[in-house]
């Protein structure tokens, strides 16, 4: 998960949206992880889920915010976590896309993680789809 992350992040720019779908423990957090190296965020900066925070923002490359909707009750909630300006200053990550799945741009690129057991290990089936001109360029360069 931390090197598809990294792959990623590294094609990322300011304006590029990445929801991310699945169970709890399925992984979101560690793509996320991925993706700020791919960015360039200083590794000192701990990126966590901001189950709580709701949104966190870290410098790099170019700037990443990390927002997540789990703890979200009605769209209401949405207009305070600032979304449109986030989606402009930086590449965005949104954990749990799929409770509010409108408050996304339309150009944006889709990850759903389905954990699947495979023996002792984790293994997870990532299912990636492009909405859009830009994210599906993106697709196309992490699939080279």
């Amino acid at each position: 998960m931390h090197a598809l992350g990294r792959l990623l992040g590294s094609l990322l720019g300011a304006g590029d949206v990445v929801g991310l779908e699945g169970p709890l423990g399925a992984g979101k957090t560690t793509l996320t992880q991925g993706i700020a190296q791919g960015l360039a965020v200083p590794r000192e900066r701990h990126v966590a889920s901001p189950t709580f925070s709701l949104v966190n923002q870290h410098p790099g490359r170019v700037p990443l915010a990390h927002a997540d909707f789990y703890r979200l009750r009605s769209p209401a909630e949405l207009a305070e976590l600032g979304l449109d300006e986030l989606f402009e200053r930086g590449a965005t990550v949104i954990e749990w896309v799929d409770l509010f799945p409108d408050a996304v741009p339309s150009d944006h690129l889709h990850i759903r993680i389905a954990p699947e057991s495979a023996g002792s290990s984790q293994a997870r089936l990532l299912t990636v789809r492009s909405h859009g001109p830009r994210s599906q360029a993106i697709l196309h360069a992490l699939a080279d």
